[in-house]
């Protein structure tokens, strides 16, 4: 009999282990330059395709363009230091190759109008570096528009939650 009872609290022992509650999500902020410049010798994007209306459009809808644009601290002054390439077509690439996120990188999704005001998208995970599992959304501002060359500095503030 006494090894009946041990036996039974061994058994409920087992099944009643104490589980750690889940962690809250880190949340992080990252407010980062876009730099976008079309013009001169070396452009960062280049138009690749458009249709008819795309010149009528206040937006450029139609226009497809190939990017590699810069992410930086700051609008382009002398030892500004970058954090890597936007790269993309509907959606963009941050990847970071310096700093603190070095290896991560995030997917913005949404409408990127230059000329509006200050817009939304939304900020997917990607599978590897610090971001893991992000999700969140970014807000982007026009610092910088030259309606002559349509060259652009737009600041993103990225709002991240993730592992």
């Amino acid at each position: 009999m006494a090894l009946l009872v041990i036996f039974v609290l061994l058994a409920t022992a087992a099944g009643s282990q104490a589980t750690a509650p889940p962690s809250a999500p880190n949340t992080t902020h990252i407010k980062l330059l876009w730099h976008e410049v079309v013009s001169g010798r070396h452009p960062m994007a280049i138009q690749a395709a458009s249709v008819p209306t795309t010149n009528a459009s206040k937006s450029f809808f139609g226009a497809v363009y190939v990017t590699d644009d810069l992410l930086t601290d700051a609008l382009l002054q002398i030892g500004t230091s970058a954090h890597g390439p936007v790269a993309g077509l509907v959606r963009h690439d941050f990847v970071f190759t310096s700093g603190e996120y070095n290896g991560s990188s995030i997917a913005i999704f949404g409408r990127n109008e230059v000329q509006a005001g200050r817009r939304q998208g939304d900020a997917n995970r990607r599978r590897h570096g610090h971001l893991r599992w992000a999700r969140g959304f970014a807000q982007a501002s026009t610092r910088k528009f030259n309606l002559k060359t349509g060259d652009a500095g737009v600041e993103y503030n990225l709002f991240i939650r993730h592992e």
